[in-house]
């Protein structure tokens, strides 16, 4: 009725059937086939690249004695004091011996090191913790016998414990591995020595008849405990908001880099999409979007610096000595935050252009992996100290996120400078996505036109309609098809 061909009619797409329908089973099929493919990819990239954040960290106490730790003894050593039988110093690195010669448990990398090798002076050690030589060290002073014995001979009210005994570290380098590693372990010695020693120094004093018990109740602390090794943080890890600034903070750096190429490449677009003027050439364009992209990460590297600085992260104080103490000093000064700037608009340089190439290179929704493989890859090889990983994690010293990392910790806390090295990948790495960049936008550009060319191929193409037993070809130039067309499953 009103002259419609019902066979036709029956066949329009916008007729439903059910899912199990005979029409429906090619595309039951299809759609199977590509369910099964795409879990099957993405139970292998969990496999491969999810598992390198639990590698990173997997059987990290076997490999602590990676952490080094120098044992140097100065005690009766150093003139003056070389008349002196030393009883401290030779305690001190005998118990280092046994903690690396105990069988099946976890230990630091203690070395025992001779005075002459730091010029017999115990500054010198410090030095060398400053400068990464160490992750700590344990200097015995040279007069860390005499002034006990000299204290329980005299009486003198003044000695201190614990200036005999010094262990030097610089948890700034990495709170998370000091904190969760290399202190524990050595509290761990400390107080084993302290009981090894009050042992053995109480013995002592009873089988000494000289000792006039008046002069000892005037120096009780040279009795009890007698040497109290101390702790000294060259770089205390402070204040607490500095954490994202060197942690996870950046992975945000990384994700707004990501990202900046779906916000800005429709806008870039619109310079070829001939709508009321002549489409740019596009080698103006690669040129644009490169010089659009770089001034974008300058302004929003400075946004993201500026959350560190409005949080009151110290930027301004002065450089120290690498051998004192210092709380809250900065590589320097107030140029500090400038610099600090600079190394977050390099950073995201290097992150940023690698994920603009890869973006145009796999498309959708292939850059979602890729976001995870470069968050997951820069993060564990960061965040987690090298030294622990094993061998095959070596390569991360080279990666974007790590020499920010260590750009920015010696930025904040003065530590120990490889800004040059570190400034330096981070330029290579941009350099070299720079010149992989038109190659990326040209191929963009060809897969875009290869997929537009079969689109255009596919509006002459009609599928066959059975209709009162006849094959019927319908083809209708300009005019859009009333049926499915060929390719629609191999599109889907």
């Amino acid at each position: 009725m009103f002259g419609v061909d019902r066979g036709v009619h029956q066949n329009q797409p916008h007729q439903s059937v059910g899912f199990w329908h005979h029409q429906m089973s090619k595309v039951r099929a299809h759609v199977l086939l590509s369910w099964i493919k795409t879990v099957c990819i993405l139970v292998v990239f969990v496999l491969a690249i999810l598992s390198l954040y639990w590698a990173v960290l997997y059987g990290v106490e076997g490999r602590l004695g990676n952490l080094v730790v120098h044992v140097v003894d100065f005690d009766g050593q150093v003139a003056p004091y070389t008349n002196v039988q030393p009883v401290v110093g030779p305690l001190v690195t005998q118990l280092a011996m046994e903690k690396v010669e105990e069988v099946g448990q976890p230990c630091l990398g203690y070395t025992i090191l001779p005075p002459s090798q730091f010029h017999n002076d115990p500054i010198a050690v410090r030095r060398a913790v400053y400068d990464w030589h160490s992750y700590a060290a344990i200097i015995v002073n040279p007069n860390a016998t005499a002034l006990l014995v000299e204290a329980v001979s005299t009486g003198n009210a003044s000695y201190d414990p614990t200036g005999a005994v010094q262990i030097i570290m610089l948890s700034a380098r990495d709170e998370t591995t000091y904190y969760t590693y290399i202190i524990p372990q050595l509290q761990e010695f400390t107080k084993a020595f302290v009981t090894e020693f009050g042992s053995q120094w109480i013995q002592s004093l009873m089988s000494n008849t000289s000792t006039s018990n008046s002069v000892l109740a005037r120096v009780p602390q040279a009795v009890n405990p007698g040497i109290l090794p101390s702790m000294v943080d060259l770089r205390p890890f402070q204040p607490a908001q500095a954490t994202p600034a060197v942690t996870i903070g950046l992975i945000y750096l990384i994700i707004v880099a990501f990202f900046s190429f779906a916000f800005f490449l429709p806008i870039h677009n619109n310079y070829i999409n001939p709508q009321g003027h002549p489409p740019l050439h596009f080698y103006q364009l690669i040129i644009w979007r490169w010089l659009a992209t770089m001034t974008a990460y300058f302004i929003i590297s400075l946004v993201y610096s500026l959350v560190s600085l409005a949080f009151q992260v110290p930027f301004w104080p002065s450089p120290a000595s690498p051998t004192s103490v210092a709380l809250g000093a900065t590589a320097y000064g107030r140029a500090s935050f400038p610099v600090y700037w600079m190394l977050n608009f390099v950073g995201m340089c290097a992150l940023g252009i690698a994920c603009e190439n890869v973006a145009m290179l796999v498309g959708q929704p292939w850059t979602a992996l890729w976001l995870i493989f470069w968050v997951i890859t820069n993060v564990s090889t960061s965040f987690y100290a090298i030294d622990l990983a094993p061998g095959f994690f070596k390569w991360g010293y080279a990666w974007p996120l790590h020499n920010i990392v260590e750009a920015s910790r010696h930025i904040l806390f003065d530590l120990h400078s490889r800004i040059g090295l570190n400034f330096g990948v981070l330029c290579a790495w941009t350099a070299v996505n720079t010149a992989l960049f038109p190659l990326c936008c040209y191929f963009m550009r060809w897969a875009n036109e290869r997929e537009k060319r079969k689109e255009e191929r596919d509006k002459d193409r009609y599928v066959v309609d059975t209709f009162e037993g006849k094959k019927e070809v319908r083809k209708r130039e300009g005019e859009k098809p009333p049926i499915r067309k060929r390719g629609f499953l191999r599109g889907f």
